[in-house]
């Protein structure tokens, strides 16, 4: 049964992550010309093509994409209280919808953080050419601007990205402690 869960939890959420990939590319009009850009349009597109006949976009953010991400975790749950349905009898309507939304989020911060370590680990070894590379900054760049312009590079080391990491960090920490429990299970 735990390799079930396991499955069932990972699949979701890999697939959760290139939704939330493709939101934060169309968000910082990321290069869809990047291999990568076009492996999240190739693996989002069958399921997203049907939605957006229905559900508009708003205010530059594809709200079918939104929509996908809520149904792929919904379909996580569901597949989760399938395997065991005492629990879904326990659970209020309005802690699922919660759950739903904190799955989200976290996946969203724990993206940020993986995009951000990759980026600094090629850093370190790249020459700045790698289409994945420019890509990476695409994406970060929005975010650790602000920083930069607080933090400038000290010898050519970028603290921007401890800094995020620590920002990162501590809002995980917060959220633990807002949410309790139920943040660290999703």
């Amino acid at each position: 049964m735990d390799a079930v869960y396991f499955l069932i939890n990972t699949v979701c959420n890999l697939y959760l992550m290139v939704v939330l990939l493709r939101i934060w590319l169309q968000l910082v009009r990321a290069d869809f010309y990047n291999p990568i850009s076009q492996f999240t349009v190739k693996a989002t597109q069958p399921i997203l093509k049907p939605l957006r006949r229905f559900i508009p976009g708003f205010w530059g953010v594809d709200m079918a994409a939104v929509v996908l991400a809520i149904l792929v975790v919904s379909v996580k749950l569901a597949l989760l209280y399938a395997l065991n349905p005492n629990l879904l009898y326990d659970t209020p309507l309005s802690a699922l919808v919660l759950f739903v939304i904190l799955s989200i989020i976290k996946t969203a911060g724990t993206m940020l953080f993986w995009v951000m370590l990759i980026q600094a680990l090629l850093s370190w070894v790249s020459q700045g050419r790698s289409p994945v590379e420019y890509m990476l900054f695409q994406l970060t760049g929005p975010i650790l601007a602000p920083l930069r312009r607080i933090i400038p590079p000290l010898g050519g080391l970028d603290l921007s990205v401890l800094v995020a990491f620590i920002i990162l960090q501590a809002l995980n920490l917060l959220m633990g402690s807002v949410f309790g429990p139920i943040w660290w299970q999703v």
